[in-house]
Formats: structure tokens, sequence, C-alpha cells
């Protein structure tokens, strides 16, 4: 089974990338996803299963421990052959 995720992290800052921003944008670019894109207002990544709820667990985490106050997220099941 192939997922998409989709997140946000806030509080947002137009300045520069918050701490929490930083840190599941590093837990996403570090996992073993076929296709990552990230961005200032959203975020997504695709893969298997297996890799991408594992890389969701550490993404909730560490940017929770990072000051986070909310996590916004989206999760699909997409097919083997669809990619965004």
């Amino acid at each position: 089974m192939r997922l998409r995720v989709e997140f946000t992290t806030e509080p947002f800052d137009l300045d520069e990338a918050p701490p929490h921003a930083v840190a599941a944008r590093e837990v996403i670019q570090a996992a073993e996803l076929d296709a990552v894109d990230v961005g200032p207002f959203g975020n997504t990544a695709e893969g298997g299963a297996d890799a991408v709820l594992t890389a969701v667990d550490e993404l909730l985490r560490k940017s929770l421990a990072a000051g986070a106050t909310r996590v916004s997220l989206q999760v699909n099941v997409i097919g083997e052959g669809e990619q965004k």
C-alpha cells in the first residue's frame, strides 16, 4: 500500500522557519520516501505505508517537542501508479 501525507505545523512565522517546522522538514527529508515536497504553507510526502507511518510518528514527536502547538495532517491511500 502507498500513502500520501500532507501536513503543516503551527504556529506560523513568515520571517523564518520556526524550530518545529525545521524539525518536521528534517524528518521528512531523511525518511525513505519516494516523493517529498516541502514549502512554507504545506508539505507533502509519498511512499510505502510503513515508511510513511514511521515518518509521521517521528514527525509528530519531534515537531511537538520543538514547540509546535498544532500539527495538521491528512493521510491518503494512493494507487501504485498514482503520484501527485
